[in-house]
């Protein structure tokens, strides 16, 4: 029924004047609101009404500020005739700024409090629920003073509590004159005391003052007292978190007043039944009441089971489960980084970083435990690699820069990100002191994690090889302990004779030493307990001075004893590595060249405190600056060519470039060798630079150098078969030098612009002088034109050959070249395909003249170069020897048409346009000798991983046959020599044969391998390993049985006496090498495994394959850690699960393992585009499919079933978080919000009844409590990213599984825009 203004106003008339009598009337309260209900109801007011709210506050303050009108208003909110919220709003707004003058009114504001603020759940469900909010919001202004313009009626509520209790706050503040001690100095509120009538004639009344006085001290007391109810209160503090979560700043400058209260107020001291503790407890207390850090969530207390993850957890010591066993995937990462085949992009140290960051969160542990995880597994790899058989591959090197270069690095990104987020509170204002406690928290967890080193002795002991710099670190720490200084180049002159007795240095003194480098500890750590040998005599006098780096830095000149010794020593100190960058930026060109040597001897390889420095002054001077007074009209870059050189061949050892790559450095470094391929290729190599050797240096030669590295910098060496074939193409298969440069740029573009940037800025040294000019394949024509060339030759067959053009005329030359002293009758090679002839080949003094053109000429003719041969040999025209002679002279000439040697034949082969050809000892190179005995090797090391491929065979009677242009590649291989000149080109071309042949039938890869371990025996354990892999190529079920192999061994599931204690050392075993005499050692499966992945091309198989190991590995644990009978008990018990069981515990602890080992698995095989489609396609695909009622004998619902769901709820997450990280700190969580909310839709929408499951009931339930647990608990930055509609019907979804917490904590956690719904929640689940 309407009401008019006109009527409303006589209404409101008549309300006021019937009040106004009973209050002259003294009459009984009840009386009074009964003959108000009649009156409203005829008039058609609805109740409650924010009208009379406003009337009846109006009334009292302060003409009618008498009990008998308190007593009216208390009738009206109890009989519900007005909204209490209204009400108190009104109040605090009038009888907080005057509560000294009027302090009974205080008393009775404050008791209305007590009564109605704890009330809210009849509140928010009553009529004008929304228009009362909106009245709060204009009374109180709070939305102008939080400056949230989000005006839902759920987030008014959360505003109106927090300002409830903030003007409580205030006016004690005020109170007892320590407002002017906070920052702000004045409330925000209009809670200062009003100046009162100094005229009044009460005033004058001494009792009545002092009256006054007693109840103003009782008021303020009350008020704390309050104050400490509203957050104690379970509904209250919980609407108290949505405000701190919410509005940072203001809940920061109030937790700064609570302080000031506790610290400084009397009548909290006086209190007694509030401490200042408690209060500040109560605070503290408030950001942990929906995030997950109490005990329950979960009605299954799922959380609490699968959140212990200590490595002191004594949970952590069943069978299979070690304490490290929390840290598996970084010993998996770890050692897959050692594979030198995968060359990304992205560098180790931001991999790691977020691995460790992901699993310190996923697993709930203090960072002590992350970071000897870290430590202990960064050892545990080097421990495997310090006897490792011979080969061509990165070793001892790289491992030891994973521990003491990227390790170190990955703990100082951490603790600067923890630093940059102080730096980031305190420009934001005085939310930085609710973490002070926090801010020491990751440096002194480091201290501790490195000082429980010591107990893991059997890890310390260093390589043979690093013996005597762990011993130079322990002896810097005896002498600094014993007064002694170290600075005076005492080390550079110390020999082994030289050092103290029982030094007895370890690994952890490099840790050490190499986190000081770094600024993580300082040198008090040198005084650690049993960190040195007190037994230990120390020298007194120094030893005869010899050249090393103290006499750099004294300013000694660079004499060639000098110059070797530094080669020979790494560089200690950024001082020590800046000197030498500085000669070689602005010394003589002889000093340059003297400086290049330097920098790319020790101080690359085992310079480990300063490694990244050294990599970037390395890279910086490939790309030097145009000189100042240069006027040629030719590249600046033609005059530091023997410069260049230098530094090209420096680099191009195998573990460097696998440095550059663990310190995401390649696309870096790829920018610089660009223009010096551009331009050295663009050359004629008419000018040549005498060489110290003797030899002549040409462009052909530093180009050749530039252009072989470069290509090592992307997938170059993958096979073809990606291109032809309708398989999924290979995981990293899009690296390409435009993918590299894009990753270049994009990094370039965003480095500095990060508080974390800025920070590490401040470890860089200031000489080093990058360009952060952008740059793409266009700026480099003519690498642009061989990278399309090269593409065409891989996609299809070469188009004919243009007579007369200048690639047919150096076509022609490189064959009169290769096979000068082959007699063709008048004709040209080039005739046998092309049909045309040409005149004879000229002499050779011809050929080389008409051979003088630039690189990239000659490398546009190689392809019908190679066509032409292989189609002579094929003809009969060129015997096999022939051919391999001309190859290897075609080689020689100019080493990078090894590139186009390699695209080429890898395209014949998968085009198999080419007759086979025996290898019968005449013709072609017999494998015979060893044959036999690579493959019972081969089938050996497979079985020794629990593989049974039976269809593989063994010493066949059929003759070993190669394609034609296989066994042409193989031939040119084998004429090389093992010396440090060809191992740059052996390296680019012998990863190309091996997978050229893993895509060939088999035997082709045993033929190779025998063929290599004749010429070189010494390799024959790394040889006869990677040829096993091709048996994964060609067989998917021998995938499969090696994935299962990786989880029985890892969980201590296997008959296997070497893999039933299972862990890490059962997966990844000792690595690999002849460790036993009398043959090669078994090899692990998860070695295995780390070598296989990369050539499996059914990546998404893997996937579906790893989900059902999970499941099956969930089904061993549980019926194996279990009787029988205990599992019937367990069944009987709701959902079968009670935290503190100490069997169901433990099993828990091998499901979290077999969850992480299949997280790792995916991540590593597929990275994030395999994460992705797992979470958004997979695990639903999953959820839909039918499935046998397998676990648990057959019967649905038992504890197997549910250890299942929680299985791949951690399997999920963790998937989750090394994909994209715990935060949106890394690139790739900005794809989270897509993939992730589509999987929560799928979760939602299974829960609304819209989708039909075919899993079982217990494995679902358990699923999406796990999974939305770990997310609440663990990942809460994921939930901002979802869409709130999702986050209500998932919340609605658990709550009619009586899952009411953690639909709280889901909504609660969700932002801004879900705190409106969380509040309402709040209220309706109550306490």
């Amino acid at each position: 029924m309407a009401v008019s203004v006109q009527e409303a106003s006589t209404v409101w008339e008549s309300v006021l004047e019937r009040t106004k009598y009973a209050q002259d009337k003294n009459s009984d309260p009840l009386l009074w609101a009964f003959e108000l209900s009649s009156s409203l109801n005829s008039a058609g007011v609805s109740l409650p009404s924010t009208d009379l709210a406003h009337l009846l506050v109006s009334h009292i303050c302060w003409d009618n500020n008498v009990p008998i009108t308190w007593k009216f208003l208390e009738k009206a909110l109890t009989v519900k005739f007005v909204p209490p919220m209204l009400v108190l709003a009104l109040l605090s707004t009038r009888v907080i700024p005057n509560r000294k003058f009027h302090p009974a009114a205080y008393r009775l504001y404050m008791e209305l409090l007590r009564r109605h603020a704890f009330s809210l759940k009849c509140q928010i469900s009553g009529p004008n629920y929304q228009k009362i909010m909106k009245s709060i919001d204009d009374v109180l202004h709070l939305s102008q003073i939080f400056g949230v313009k989000v005006s839902e009626p759920g987030l008014l509520l959360v505003k109106f509590v927090f300002s409830i209790v903030w003007q409580l706050l205030d006016a004690s503040l005020d109170d007892e004159g320590l407002l002017e001690l906070t920052p702000e100095k004045r409330s925000i509120w209009p809670a200062a005391t009003q100046n009162m009538e100094i005229d009044n004639a009460d005033s004058f009344n001494e009792k009545r003052n002092e009256h006054r006085d007693v109840l103003c001290k009782g008021n303020t007391m009350m008020a704390i007292e309050t104050i400490g109810e509203f957050l104690q209160n379970k509904a209250t503090s919980r609407i108290l978190f949505l405000a701190h979560r919410n509005m940072p700043p203001h809940w920061g400058a109030f937790i700064l007043q609570l302080r000031v209260l506790a610290a400084k107020s009397v009548a909290l001291k006086n209190s007694k039944y509030v401490t200042a503790e408690a209060l500040l407890h109560l605070a503290a207390d408030i950001p942990k009441v929906l995030s997950g850090e109490y005990k329950t969530i979960s009605k299954q207390e799922f959380h609490a089971v699968i959140g212990s993850g200590s490595l002191t957890s004594s949970s952590g010591q069943c069978q299979g489960t070690d304490p490290s066993a929390h840290w598996l995937p970084i010993d998996l990462f770890l050692e897959n980084a050692m594979d030198g085949s995968q060359v990304a992009a992205t560098g180790a140290v931001d991999s790691l970083t977020g691995l460790v960051k992901a699993l310190q969160a996923v697993n709930s542990t203090t960072w002590h435990d992350a970071f000897l995880g870290l430590w202990i597994a960064a050892l545990r790899l080097v421990q495997r690699e310090r006897d490792i058989s011979e080969g061509p591959v990165p070793r001892l090197d790289t491992c030891l820069c994973l521990l003491l270069s990227i390790t170190p690095l990955v703990v100082a990104s951490i603790v600067e990100e923890e630093e940059s987020e102080l730096i980031d509170e305190n420009d934001c204002g005085p939310t930085n002191q609710t973490n002070e406690k926090q801010a020491p928290r990751c440096r002194k967890d480091l201290i501790s994690s490195l000082q429980m080193l010591s107990d893991y002795e059997a890890l310390l002991i260093p390589p043979q090889s690093v013996c005597s710099a762990a011993n130079q670190a322990a002896a810097k720490a005896m002498m600094y302990v014993s007064g002694l200084t170290v600075g005076n180049g005492y080390h550079d002159c110390m020999s082994i004779n030289d050092m103290p007795m029982n030094c007895s240095g370890n690994m952890r003194h490099l840790i050490v030493e190499a986190c000081i480098a770094r600024n993580l500890l300082d040198t008090s750590a040198y005084i650690w307990p049993g960190y040195v040998n007190a037994r230990a005599n120390i020298p007194l006098s120094v030893p005869s001075q010899v050249p090393g780096w103290s006499s750099l830095m004294k300013g000694s000149p660079l004499t060639p004893m000098l110059i070797n010794a530094l080669v020979a020593t790494p560089a200690s100190s950024l001082a020590e590595i800046e000197k030498i960058y500085e000669i070689a930026a602005k010394g003589s060109d002889d000093e340059k060249i003297s400086a290049a040597s330097i920098l790319c001897g020790a101080s690359l390889v085992r310079g480990w405190n300063i490694q990244e420095h050294t990599i970037l002054f390395i890279t910086s001077l490939l790309s030097p600056p145009v000189p100042a007074d240069y006027s040629g009209s030719e590249s600046h870059l033609i005059s530091y060519a023997p410069f260049l050189n230098v530094l090209l061949v420096g680099i191009s050892p195998v573990d460097c470039v696998q440095i550059f790559y663990l310190l995401g450095l390649v696309p870096l470094l790829a920018g610089t060798l660009m223009p010096i391929c551009e331009v050295f290729g663009s050359a004629a190599p008419s000018v040549s630079w005498p060489l110290p050797t003797g030899e002549e240096l040409t462009s052909h030669a530093v180009f050749t150098n530039a252009f072989t590295l470069l290509l090592r910098l992307w997938r170059f060496d993958r096979p073809p078969l990606e291109y032809v074939m309708g398989d999924a193409t290979l995981v990293g298969s899009q690296l390409s030098p435009e993918y590299l440069l894009l990753v270049r740029n994009s990094k370039l573009s965003a480095f500095g612009k990060s508080p974390k940037d800025r920070l590490m800025i401040k470890r860089l040294s200031k000489n080093l002088n990058f360009s952060l000019e952008l740059i793409f394949l266009d700026s480099f024509p003519k690498l642009k034109h061989w990278y399309q060339k090269h593409q065409e030759c891989i996609a299809s067959s070469l188009s004919g050959l243009v007579q007369g053009t200048t690639v047919h005329q150096i076509v022609d030359a490189l064959l009169n070249m290769m096979f000068r002293k082959i007699s063709w009758a008048g004709q040209s090679l080039t005739s046998i395909t092309s049909g045309s002839s040409s005149s004879s080949a000229s002499g050779a003094e011809d050929v080389s003249m008409r051979l003088k053109v630039p690189a990239w000429d000659i490398l546009e003719g190689t392809p019908y170069v190679l066509d032409a041969a292989l189609t002579a040999c094929a003809h009969g025209k060129l015997s096999p020897r022939e051919l391999a002679t001309g190859l290897k002279d075609l080689a020689d000439f100019l080493p990078a048409t090894l590139s186009t040697i390699i695209s080429y034949f890898s395209a014949e082969v998968t085009r198999g346009i080419w007759k086979p050809v025996f290898m019968n000892g005449t013709d072609w190179p017999s494998p015979s000798a060893n044959l036999l005995t690579v493959e019972q090797q081969i089938k050996k090391i497979i079985a020794a991983t629990g593989v049974d491929v039976p269809t593989l065979a063994i010493g066949g009677s059929s003759p070993a046959m190669l394609p034609l242009p296989l066994a042409a590649l193989l031939s040119l291989t084998i004429t090389y020599k093992l010396d440090k000149a060809s191992e740059r080109f052996l390296v680019l071309i012998g990863p190309a044969l091996n997978s050229l042949a893993e895509g060939c039938l088999w035997p082709c890869m045993p033929i190779i391998s025998s063929l290599w371990a004749q010429k070189v025996k010494r390799w024959n354990d790394f040889i006869v390993f990677s040829a096993s892999r091709t048996v994964f190529h060609h067989n998917n079920d021998a995938v499969v049985q090696l994935l299962r192999s990786c989880f029985t061994s890892t969980l201590g599931l296997s008959p296997s006496t070497i893999y039933s204690n299972g862990g890490v050392g059962a997966l990844l075993g000792h690595g690999f090498g002849s460790h036993f005499s009398g043959g090669m050692s078994p090899v692990a499966p998860g070695i295995m495994y780390l070598r296989v992945h990369p050539s499996v091309r059914d990546i998404v198989f893997m996937t579906e394959e790893i989900i059902s190991l999970i499941m099956s590995s969930v089904r061993e644990i549980a019926s194996s850690g279990l009787s029988r009978d205990k599992l019937e008990k367990l069944k009987k018990t709701k959902f079968g699960l009670r935290y503190g069981q100490a069997p169901l515990g433990a099993a828990m602890t091998r499901v979290k393992l077999a969850a992480s080992l299949g997280a790792s698995l995916v991540w590593l095989s597929g990275g994030l585009s395999l994460v992705q489609s797992l979470i958004k396609e997979t695990l639903p695909s999953w959820f839909i499919s039918a499935h046998t009622q397998e676990l648990d004998g057959g019967e649905p619902g038992g504890v197997a079933a549910m250890l299942g769901g929680y299985a791949l709820a951690y399997f999920a997450v963790l998937c989750g978080t090394f994909a994209w990280g715990v935060d949106s700190a890394s690139p790739a969580s900005k794809r989270r919000p897509k993939v992730l909310g589509a999987h929560l839709e799928f979760l939602a929408s299974a829960l609304d009844g819209k989708i039909l499951l075919g899993c079982d009931y217990a494995t679902w339930r358990s699923y999406i409590t796990g999974f939305v647990s770990l997310v609440v608990g663990r990942t809460q930055k994921w939930i901002l990213d979802i869409d709130v509609d999702v986050l209500r019907r998932l919340s609605t979804g658990l709550r009619q599984w009586n899952e009411e917490e953690l639909a709280l904590a889901l909504l609660g956690l969700g932002g801004i825009r879900a705190a409106s719904a969380a509040a309402e929640l709040i209220v309706e689940i109550g306490v």
